[in-house]
């Protein structure tokens, strides 16, 4: 499934921010309840006014099953839904911003009597800190160094990710019946 493709769709519908938004959103509806469906999932997260195509909601449906599945494999294959590799950095830096505004959205529009333990509420504080990231690229920066913080930055969230699932899904989590 391809990021581009999927953001393009989003925001000449004006359905949400960006692909990567609407992706942290799932995320965190997951890591609150790994039975979360779909359907609750595109309520949350999508403009109630955006006209999507019956085959534009089947991506994102689609786009929600493979998230959900990925969170449950037993090869932690999980990963964020943002920009290819090959968008510029400041597009990618962009796109991690809104993913952390998305899951702390997530996160916040559903109740849950659970208390977050002191290593989840270190990654919230985290996150926050990432939704402030500037995303512009100064000519005297080192491509390279800015590069290798931002994949730092993606692996942190990844794990951050699957630990808070873990966590808050707890005895709900049983990655052998996952289809893959």
């Amino acid at each position: 499934m391809s990021y581009s493709i999927v953001n393009s769709t989003i925001l000449q519908k004006d359905a949400a921010e960006s692909a990567a938004e609407i992706h942290g959103i799932a995320c965190a509806m997951l890591c609150l309840d790994i039975n979360v469906e779909a359907s609750d999932w595109m309520s949350e997260a999508l403009a109630k006014e955006a006209d999507l195509f019956e085959e534009e909601k089947l991506t994102l449906m689609n786009l929600f099953s493979a998230t959900k599945a990925l969170m449950l494999s037993y090869d932690f294959e999980f990963d964020l839904f943002l920009p290819e590799d090959d968008e510029g950095l400041a597009a990618r830096c962009f796109a991690i911003t809104q993913w952390c505004q998305g899951f702390l959205f997530g996160l916040a529009r559903i109740q849950t009597n659970t208390p977050w333990s002191d290593e989840i509420t270190e990654i919230l504080h985290d996150m926050t800190e990432f939704t402030k990231l500037d995303s512009e690229v100064d000519n005297e920066d080192d491509p390279e160094e800015l590069e290798n913080g931002l994949m730092e930055i993606r692996e942190y969230l990844r794990a951050a990710v699957m630990l808070i699932s873990t966590e808050l899904n707890g005895g709900k989590l049983n990655r052998a019946e996952v289809p893959l």
